[in-house]
């Protein structure tokens, strides 16, 4: 699945984000956020090398129960999940190194 370019108004039930099999990242944030912005070249550049990894780009902010069913504070959020689980996070990323390491994490292994 490859790398989601916006973030969508529309969010999926943190239930069926608990019962995903495989491999999904959740990234919070909103499409006028200026750190959402700046961080999208290194999200990008990282999505490259695991391109089998489900991305889902969620828009968050007030009166939104996803994000705060993950307890997201700061834009961009990435949450990496296994078969439902939360195996890493990383927030406000100002490279790809982080978002590499969490994605081999979750990665087909």
């Amino acid at each position: 699945m490859p790398y989601e370019t916006t973030y969508s108004p529309d969010a999926p039930a943190r239930a069926d984000l608990d019962a995903t099999a495989g491999a999904t990242v959740v990234e919070f944030g909103t499409n006028w956020c200026g750190f959402c912005k700046a961080a999208q070249p290194a999200i990008a550049e990282a999505f490259a090398v695991h391109p089998e990894v489900r991305h889902l780009k969620v828009e968050d902010g007030s009166g939104r129960p996803l994000g705060r069913s993950f307890k997201v504070k700061l834009w961009p959020t990435l949450v990496f999940l296994r078969d439902g689980q939360e195996v890493a996070r990383v927030v406000r990323p100002d490279g790809p190194g982080d978002v590499i390491d969490a994605l081999a994490k979750i990665a087909a292994r």
